[in-house]
């Protein structure tokens, strides 16, 4: 069923766990997360990210995104993933997201917060949750710019969510887009510290590559949203390559579930992680 996000943050909140939120590119990765989220009995987020689109065009992947969820046993929540532009986030609003996300971490404080205001405006007359993000998450999301990490400030962050009103905030701790060459070192002393100034949901960008035990003590500081993308785009890449490499003469018909079931199984391994099973 199609959920707004900000009900299962609060389901999150409650459950004292994170919910994922898992980026997707087309039909199998759609296939596959929504497939995980029903083997599980749990709720979960699709999300796509506005330098996805060029690849994966919305008009495309929002029906089908939110056909989807509407279709799916348990809750489910679209959501535009690094919404760059008001005319994006209004398109995803008017294709039935639940959710927007719009990234202005780039910009200074005080432009961060007018334009994340505009958003919470036009969002809230929907009943569509609005994240933001403050501080700099590092990699890059989509494009060939590589962001330096630059940690949230709690001050700021409290400012921001009082003077905003969003309904979730992505947080910079040491956390980057894409695959970590090493372990990363997450702030948790700047997260503890966010945890205990503000009372919006906190979100983890940059997953894939986190471990366990670090997703674990992030969710003990107030994260309740945790994004991944990277190893699900990773684990189809794969599996489409160990299909083609060992077939005579490659099937889409037998590619196709192959590479939902590779999203499906990463997925599950995440969620079972974000709700601390073992």
């Amino acid at each position: 069923m199609l959920v707004p996000m900000k009900e299962l943050l609060a389901w999150a909140e409650q459950k004292n766990c994170a919910v994922g939120a898992f980026s997707v590119g087309n039909m199998e990765m759609v296939l596959g997360a929504v497939a995980a989220a029903e083997e599980t009995g749990t709720p979960i987020i699709l999300q796509i990210a506005e330098k996805r689109l060029a690849a994966s065009p919305l008009h495309l992947m929002a029906p089908m995104m939110v056909s989807a969820a509407k279709r799916a046993s348990v809750p489910i929540a679209v959501h535009l993933d690094h919404g760059l532009t008001l005319g994006c986030i209004r398109e995803a609003i008017d294709y039935g997201f639940t959710s927007v996300m719009l990234d202005c971490s780039l910009l200074p404080l005080e432009e961060n917060i007018e334009k994340t205001r505009e958003v919470v405006s036009v969002a809230s007359q929907c009943g569509v949750t609005v994240e933001a993000e403050l501080g700099v998450v590092g990699g890059n999301e989509g494009d060939t710019a590589e962001h330096k990490i630059l940690c949230t400030d709690p001050a700021a962050a409290k400012r921001f969510c009082e003077e905003t009103g969003v309904d979730a905030l992505a947080v910079a701790i040491g956390n980057a887009h894409g695959n970590y060459p090493v372990l990363p070192e997450l702030r948790f002393d700047v997260l503890e510290e966010i945890y205990h100034t503000v009372d919006t949901p906190l979100v983890l960008h940059g997953g894939t590559g986190i471990s366990d035990d670090q997703f674990r003590r992030a969710i003990s500081l107030g994260v309740r949203k945790i994004n991944i993308a990277t190893a699900s785009f990773d684990a189809l890449a794969a599996a489409a390559k160990t299909y083609s490499d060992g077939a005579g003469k490659p099937d889409y018909f037998k590619l196709s579930p192959l590479c939902a079931d590779a999203v499906r199984r990463n997925v599950v391994r995440h969620i079972n992680v974000f709700l601390n099973r073992q």
